[in-house]
């Protein structure tokens, strides 16, 4: 049955370019979108940029341009970017429109019927210097939950508490470094602790992730407080109905921002009607891909204001974790911290989204990049593994065969095998694990490499009488590869569209898993993807580095013996994984390694270990042992080995490999 679909991702501030961090909720976005698609249903995909705020008057001021002329410079700016990595928006619209500024006043009246607003007065940061009150992110301090340094006012990076900017320790404004100063204002709230049973159950109805729940109900335990929806002038944005000087906060118009993208779009469709979408009964499905940061605004304070002004709730809110660069955060003195454009002009786009496929797992883990692996996974998966398939069969039957694939299948067993793995891979695009997805369709192009390798087409063609089994194996290998590309498409939608032109085919559809091409000619083979150059990559890092200000943090002053130690969290990144060990054999002049090659219970790996002085090759196949499964690859003298099994002991024969306990199975984690 068709789903009918509305997706939205969080909306980027106007002020700011896109960059690695931003595109990891664009790309598995658009991934999880295309996916809905190719399945056939019908799904519309709305974004836009957040353009309110004290920081966008401010910036507008500093390059001396009216606000509405810098938003529309950095929309297009933003659409271009996403556009370079094939992020495919039915609509990117702004949160400065007649259609959010009609959406949010009506949404507010709805409210204060329900007697859901009311005013009272507050004290406030204000700026001395500047002469306005401090919003939330122009007040820095000590976090006052744990004390960490340097915190914003609304929200603490390294403990999650949030809190009002005036509970901070030591603050200072941001906009002149003054002290702010406390001053009184009445502002309008709305009654969020109202519906504090109702978001608990409905956090628990699988509208969020497991842990995101664990979270939410952290603070629904704590108790919720009213929410503050108003702001002082001077501020960029819409002035409260009936108000002067009050304005809408933008976490107020932020989100239904996601309303007026639709209707926006829905205006220019005669098949959309927005009220189909977003009335309180509605049939069809609302999913909002967000970072784990605001995941408060989503989860609690949305939900309770469409409720409240009767409007339906999300299906689903899917919550993703930061991207750090080689275990640390983004910075721009390193050149990790990256911008769309930059990578633009280095690397295919491509690249990135399978790398971020490969890394998402449907959880709020953070994505790490290592450019290491990042080059290793693309050359060996993308070039070495999928594209070879079609590379090796295509010239055959382009030179052999005139294009023309053979008229039955070489092995329908295998073919049947590739189809029917297609259900698990669906569910694990749709719970959002694509890089278990990508590990099931890189396992069965390792099988199609292995079917090609068997029949050695470039051996067989040689032997007289041979000449139809090869082009019956060739004809297989390439609806192998056919079935790969459907997996794929929703990753790597201009490379499955090339692959369509090298097929000869009609867009491919999920539909088309349970088709083939017999009987069929084909176009010329032309490279779908080229190796990935280390140079290339180390080229983006470097034209990326910035100059950074000194860090005003006391905790870059030496730290004494613990600056050695790693925390709690540094060790929870570690994943210990119980593997079989399948082959075992010496390293041709290695003194100490063996070359083992491990199941970890969803694909095989290749680990060079040094344990030759006490092991026997020949001793090891069966036995099962511990793995770090997440290490980089680490190209060595003797080959890239992509992991390290656990072994204690002083040396030599005296080396005991870490054993799991009888029954553990491949791929168990060890905790």
């Amino acid at each position: 049955m068709s789903r009918r679909i509305l997706v939205t991702s969080a909306l980027p501030y106007v002020s700011g370019s896109i960059h690695l961090g931003t595109l990891l909720e664009e790309i598995q976005t658009d991934i999880w979108v295309r996916f809905q698609r190719l399945r056939g249903h019908q799904v519309h995909y709305v974004c836009g940029d957040d353009a309110h705020g004290t920081a966008t008057m401010l910036l507008a001021e500093e390059r001396g341009v009216d606000p509405e002329a810098l938003i529309e410079e950095f929309r297009q700016e933003h659409v271009r970017d996403f556009q370079g990595f094939h992020v495919a928006h039915d609509n990117y619209y702004t949160t400065h429109c007649e259609e959010n500024r009609q959406l949010s006043e009506s949404i507010f009246e709805a409210l204060r019927k329900q007697e859901l607003i009311f005013t009272r007065e507050v004290e406030q940061l204000f700026d001395p210097e500047r002469k306005l009150f401090l919003a939330d992110r122009f007040v820095k301090g000590d976090c006052p939950r744990c004390g960490s340094a340097d915190q914003y006012g609304d929200n603490c990076d390294n403990c999650g508490a949030t809190y009002d900017a005036t509970d901070l320790n030591n603050p200072r404004s941001t906009l002149s470094g003054a002290t702010p100063e406390l001053a009184k204002s009445e502002h309008y709230f709305f009654d969020l602790p109202v519906y504090a049973e109702m978001l608990d159950e409905w956090t628990a109805s699988g509208a969020v992730q497991p842990e995101v729940r664990n979270k939410l109900r952290e603070w629904l335990e704590a108790g919720l407080k009213a929410w503050d929806i108003s702001r002082d002038a001077p501020y960029f944005g819409f002035v409260i109905p009936g108000t002067q000087g009050k304005y809408f906060y933008v976490w107020m118009d932020a989100p239904i921002g996601y309303m007026a993208s639709f209707k926006n779009l829905a205006e220019r469709r005669d098949d959309l009607d927005f009220d189909d979408f977003w009335r309180a009964d509605s049939d069809t499905e609302l999913h909002h891909f967000i970072g784990k940061d605001i995941v408060n605004f989503h989860a609690l304070f949305w939900p309770a204001v469409l409720d409240g002004a009767g409007y339906r709730k999300p299906t689903r809110i899917h919550t993703h974790g930061f991207v750090t660069v080689n275990g640390t955060k983004m910075s721009k003195s390193k050149g990790t911290f990256i911008k769309a454009s930059t990578y633009l002009a280095h690397l295919d786009p491509e690249y990135l989204r399978y790398y971020y496929a490969t890394k998402l797992n449907g959880t709020v883990d953070d994505l790490d990049i290592n450019f290491d692996d990042f080059v290793q996974r693309v050359n060996s998966d993308l070039v070495g593994k999928i594209v070879n398939i079609a590379s090796r069969c295509a010239g055959f039957i382009s030179k052999q065969f005139d294009g023309r694939l053979s008229s039955k299948l070489h092995d329908p067993g295998l073919q049947q095998q590739f189809i029917e793995r297609k259900e698990e891979i669906a569910e694990l695009f749709e719970i959002g694990n694509t890089g278990r997805a990508v590990r099931e369709i890189t396992a069965l192009a390792d099988l199609a490499n292995q079917y090609i390798a068997h029949h050695a087409p470039w051996a067989m063609i040689k032997e007289e009488g041979k000449r139809d089994e090869v082009q019956a194996v060739c004809s297989q290998g390439i609806n192998l590869f056919r079935l790969l590309a459907i997996y794929l498409k929703p990753i790597l939608p201009k490379m499955a569209e090339a692959a369509e032109n090298f097929l000869n085919v009609e867009p491919l559809t999920w539909e088309d898993l349970d088709g083939m091409l017999v009987d069929h000619e084909i176009e010329a083979f032309k490279p779908l993807f080229t190796r990935m150059d280390k140079k290339d990559a180390d080229a983006l890092v470097a034209s990326s580095v910035e100059a950074e200000p000194e860090s005003e943090s006391a905790s870059d002053e030496a730290a004494g013996p613990e600056a050695d130690h790693i925390s709690i969290d540094d060790f929870a990144k570690v994943e210990l994984r119980v593997a079989r060990i399948e082959s075992a054999e010496p390293v041709e002049g290695a003194d100490k390694l063996l070359r083992l090659t491990l199941d970890v219970g969803d694909h095989q790996r290749q680990v060079l270990a040094g344990i030759k002085s006490a092991y026997e090759a020949a001793h090891l196949p069966g036995r099962l042992c511990v793995v770090v499964a997440n290490l980089a690859p680490r190209k060595m003298r003797f080959g890239t080995s992509q992991g390290m099994v656990l072994a204690a002991g002083p040396g030599d024969s005296d080396i005991f490999l870490l054993s799991p306990d009888a029954g553990a199975k491949p791929g168990m984690i060890v905790r």
